[in-house]
C-alpha cells in the first residue's frame, strides 16, 4: 500500500475488501473472532443521493476460511435494511439500527431469530451524519450512542432505556475506567470527565462543566495531499497549498485497548479524518476532576493517505490486539443535502462520484511485537472467563465479563469477590464488580470494603455502585467512609463522593449535613465537583440552600448560583432537555431537501440547474444567497416575468407558483426548503427562522399575486 504512510514500527494490511463488502460503516467481532459489518450500501452512489430510501443496507459475516489472516468468505445475516449504521453482538445476539428501529435478534446458526422491537425512535427520519450510532457496551454493562441521549440495557429479559448525556455525532469510546469520548465534524475529540450519569441525576440541572468537554483546542491535521473539502473554498479552510488546516468531518473515535502495542500507544485516542484521508493519535492527561489531549505529533499524523478513496469512518479493537479500520472507500461521503455547489462541480471534475460499490476493512498490527493469537470466546470455561477479566486486551475483558453476566452461574459469586478484594491490578476488579453488578450479585458490604481500601478508580466505582443500597441502616456506614475520602485530599475520590452526597442525604439530611458543608466549602469555587454535589442533590435542594445559608455560605461561589439555578428550574419546571426530548429532530437541510424533491425538483432540476422555458438555475444564482428574505418571498408567493440570473435573462412560460397557501406545508417545512436551497446551490449559504417566514407571509407583491423581478429588487432588507 504505497500510497499509505503509517506511523514507523507498525504495518498496515488489508483484510477484506469489495467484492466480500461495500461501503462499510460499523462492525463487531462475535466470540469466535469472526468480523460482522454493517454496510450502508444505498449511501451517496449518486451525488445527488438517489436510492438512499431503499432497503439495500445488509449486515454480514466476514470469515478467513483458510486461516491466513485475510477474509475470504462473506455471508449475509440480514438485508433489505434501510442505511444500517450501527451494530451490536451483545447478550448472545446481534443489536443493529434499521432506521427508525433499533432491533434485537437472537443468533441461532448464523440466522436471526426471534426478532424484538427495541425502541421504535432510535433514529427518526434523517440522515446518517446526523443520526444516533455507536451501539457501544460500557464497563458499567450500559450500551451507549453517539448522537443520542438515550442508552440502552437487557435486563432480567427486558430491554431498559433510559436518558444520558446528549453525546457527539458519529462514533464512540470509552476508556479503561468507562469515561466516555466522542467527537463531531469540526471538534476531533469530545468526553465526559466523570462516569456516564453522574451529573444528570437532577433532572433542574444541564451540566455544563463535567460532561460533553472539548479535550483539545488542536483541531489541525497534516494531510499528504490537497484532499477536496466542502467549504474548500471559504477563508482559512485550506492554506496556501491548498492542503485542510483544521478538521471538518472528523468522526470514529477509539481509546486503543488492545495491549499489543508499544506501552505509550495504551489509551490513547485515534481519531477518523475521512476528508483528509488519514486517522490521527491524541494522547490522554487526566486531572483529578478532569481531562485533557495532545495530539502525538504536529506536523504528521499516525496514518495518511493520498489515495482519496480511503475514508476511515470508524475504528475497533480487535480480540488479537490490533487496532482495525472501517474504510467505506467512498469518493463522497458527505450528504447531498449538505454538498456545497463547489464540492459538487470539483468532485465532478476529479471522478469521486465513481468511486463507489467498494469498501475496506484495514488492520493495523505493531512490527515489533509479535500479534497475539485470538481468543476463541465461545468455547472457554467459566473458569478461563475468570482469568480473562485480567486480560491485557480490553475487548477480551469486556467480552468475558458479559459472558459471565450471560452465563449467570451463581457458583462463580465467591471467585468474583475474591477478585475484587484483591490489590492488584484495579482494572480486573472492576470488571469483576460490574460482573457481579450484572448478575445482581453485589453486596453492600463489599462495596464498603472496596470503597475504603481499594484503588481510586476502584473506589470510584464502588461509589456509584453504593446508591443501590441507600437506606437508614447504611447511612452511618457511608458517612464514616464520607469523613474518611475527605482526609485523604483525593480530588478523584472527592469528585465521586460528592456526586453521592445528596443521594444519601435524602433520608438522613441532619446526619449528612456536617459532611455536606464540608465538601461545600471546600469545592464551592470548583465548577466541575460543584455540578456533581448539586446534581445528587435533586430531592434535597430548598433543605441544601438552608444548610448553607444558616452558616453564611458565600452566595457568589460557583456552588451556590449553581444550586440557586436549580431551585428556580424547578419551580418553572424547567428540566435538563434530556427529559424531556423522545428523540433527535430531523435536520432542517435534510427535510427541506425531500420537500425539494417533491415539489421542486422538477422545474429546477434535481441539481438546481434549471429547465429551459420552466425554470432558471439555481446554482450561484443570486437570488439564492443574501439577502435570504428574498428567496423567502419567491418560494412564498411564486415569481413572474422574466428574471436575470448570472448575468442571463431567462424567460419562463409560465409562473412560478408559490407555497404560502399549500395547507400542507408549515412554516418551519418552508424554512427548511429555503435553508436547503440556500446550503445546496450557494457557495455562502444562508439560514431562515419559521418565525422569519410567518413575518414574511403578510409581505405581497402589488397585485397580490407572484412577484416579479422588479418588485423583488425594490425591496430593502437592510433595514
Amino acid at each position: 500500500m504505497t500510497d499509505y504512510i503509517l506511523q514507523d514500527g507498525f504495518k498496515l494490511k488489508p483484510i477484506a475488501s469489495e467484492p466480500l463488502l461495500i461501503a462499510p460503516v460499523a462492525m463487531d467481532f462475535d466470540n469466535r473472532g469472526r468480523i460482522w459489518v454493517a454496510e450502508m450500501n444505498g449511501y451517496m452512489n449518486t451525488m445527488e443521493g438517489k436510492g438512499e430510501e431503499l432497503p439495500l443496507g445488509t449486515i454480514k459475516i466476514l470469515e478467513d476460511r483458510d486461516g491466513d489472516g485475510v477474509m475470504d468468505h462473506a455471508k449475509k445475516f440480514l438485508d433489505s435494511l434501510r442505511l444500517p449504521r450501527a451494530i451490536a453482538l451483545v447478550y448472545g445476539g446481534l443489536l443493529y439500527a434499521d432506521p427508525p428501529n433499533l432491533w434485537y435478534v437472537e443468533i441461532q446458526n448464523d440466522r436471526p431469530i426471534n426478532r424484538i422491537l427495541v425502541d421504535s425512535m432510535y433514529a427518526p427520519d434523517g440522515n446518517p451524519e446526523h443520526q444516533p450510532n455507536g451501539l457501544m457496551m460500557n464497563v458499567d454493562n450500559w450500551i451507549y450512542n453517539a448522537k443520542s441521549h438515550f442508552r440502552y440495557r437487557q435486563k432480567n429479559g427486558k430491554w431498559l432505556k433510559e436518558p444520558t448525556t446528549f453525546r457527539g455525532q458519529w462514533g464512540i469510546t470509552h476508556d479503561n475506567f468507562g469515561r466516555l469520548y466522542y467527537n463531531d465534524n469540526s471538534r476531533q475529540l469530545l468526553g465526559d470527565y466523570v462516569l456516564p450519569n453522574r451529573t444528570t441525576r437532577n433532572k433542574f440541572l444541564k451540566p455544563a462543566h463535567s460532561v460533553h468537554k472539548l479535550l483539545t483546542e488542536d483541531q489541525r491535521v497534516y494531510p499528504l495531499h490537497a484532499s477536496l473539502v466542502n467549504r474548500g473554498y471559504a477563508e482559512g479552510i485550506l492554506d496556501k497549498d491548498s492542503l485542510l488546516v483544521d478538521v471538518t468531518a472528523a468522526c470514529g473515535p477509539l481509546v486503543y485497548r488492545g495491549g499489543m502495542f508499544p506501552l505509550e500507544y495504551d489509551q490513547n485516542v485515534f481519531v477518523c479524518v475521512p476528508e483528509a484521508n488519514l486517522v490521527k493519535r491524541n494522547i490522554l492527561e487526566l486531572h483529578g476532576d478532569s481531562t485533557s489531549a495532545y495530539q502525538a505529533w504536529q506536523g504528521k499524523e499516525f496514518l495518511a493517505s493520498t489515495d482519496e478513496g480511503f475514508r476511515p469512518v470508524s475504528l475497533s479493537n480487535g480480540p488479537d490486539g490490533s487496532l482495525y479500520i472501517v474504510d467505506m472507500h467512498r469518493g463522497v461521503i458527505g450528504h447531498h443535502a449538505y454538498l456545497s455547489p463547489y464540492f459538487k462541480k470539483k468532485a465532478k471534475e476529479k471522478s469521486l462520484d465513481t468511486i463507489i460499490n467498494r469498501g475496506r476493512i484495514l488492520k493495523v498490527e505493531s512490527e515489533n511485537i509479535s500479534i497475539a493469537t485470538p481468543v476463541n470466546l465461545e468455547t472457554t470455561t467459566d473458569e478461563q472467563l475468570l482469568e480473562f477479566l485480567n486480560h491485557s486486551n480490553g475487548w477480551v475483558r469486556n467480552r468475558a465479563q458479559q459472558l459471565l453476566i450471560d452465563r449467570n452461574k451463581k457458583g462463580l459469586v465467591n471467585s468474583l469477590v475474591n477478585l475484587v478484594k484483591e490489590k492488584e491490578p484495579s482494572i480486573s476488579q472492576i470488571h469483576a464488580l460490574y460482573t457481579l453488578e450484572g448478575m445482581d450479585a453485589l453486596d453492600f458490604d463489599l462495596l464498603l470494603q472496596v470503597a475504603k481500601n481499594g484503588e481510586e478508580q476502584l473506589v470510584a466505582h464502588a461509589i456509584v455502585l453504593l446508591e443501590s443500597f441507600v437506606n437508614s441502616n447504611n447511612t452511618a456506614d457511608f458517612l464514616e467512609l464520607g469523613n474518611g475520602i475527605i482526609k485523604e485530599k483525593s480530588l478523584f475520590k472527592d469528585m465521586y463522593l460528592a456526586s453521592s452526597l445528596g443521594i444519601w442525604a435524602h433520608g438522613s439530611k441532619e446526619l449528612l449535613a456536617p459532611l455536606l458543608v464540608e465538601y461545600s466549602i471546600l469545592y464551592k469555587g470548583n465548577p466541575i465537583i460543584s455540578e456533581a454535589l448539586v446534581s445528587g442533590a435533586e430531592t434535597i435542594l430548598e433543605d441544601y440552600k438552608v444548610i448553607l445559608d444558616q452558616i453564611d455560605f458565600d452566595r457568589s461561589s460557583v456552588l451556590y448560583e449553581m444550586l440557586m439555578e436549580s431551585i428556580q428550574n424547578k419551580a418553572d419546571a424547567i428540566l435538563n432537555p434530556i427529559y424531556v426530548s423522545k428523540g433527535l429532530k430531523e435536520d432542517p437541510r435534510t427535510k427541506g431537501a425531500k420537500i425539494f424533491r417533491q415539489i421542486c425538483a422538477a422545474c429546477h432540476g434535481i441539481n438546481g440547474e434549471g429547465n429551459e422555458g420552466l425554470a432558471p438555475p439555481l446554482v450561484h444564482s443570486e437570488y439564492v444567497s443574501k439577502p435570504i428574505e428574498r428567496l423567502a418571498l419567491i418560494i412564498l408567493n411564486g415569481l413572474k416575468g422574466p428574471i436575470h440570473v448570472n448575468g442571463n435573462r431567462y424567460e419562463m412560460n409560465q409562473a412560478m407558483p408559490g407555497l404560502k397557501n399549500n395547507e400542507t406545508l408549515s412554516d418551519k417545512d418552508i424554512a427548511d426548503v429555503i435553508t436547503y436551497v440556500s446550503n445546496a446551490f450557494a457557495d455562502n449559504p444562508q439560514w431562515i427562522s419559521e418565525e422569519s417566514v410567518g413575518e414574511l407571509r403578510k409581505i405581497e407583491s402589488q397585485d397580490g399575486n407572484e412577484f416579479t423581478e422588479a418588485e423583488l429588487l425594490e425591496l430593502d432588507f437592510e433595514n
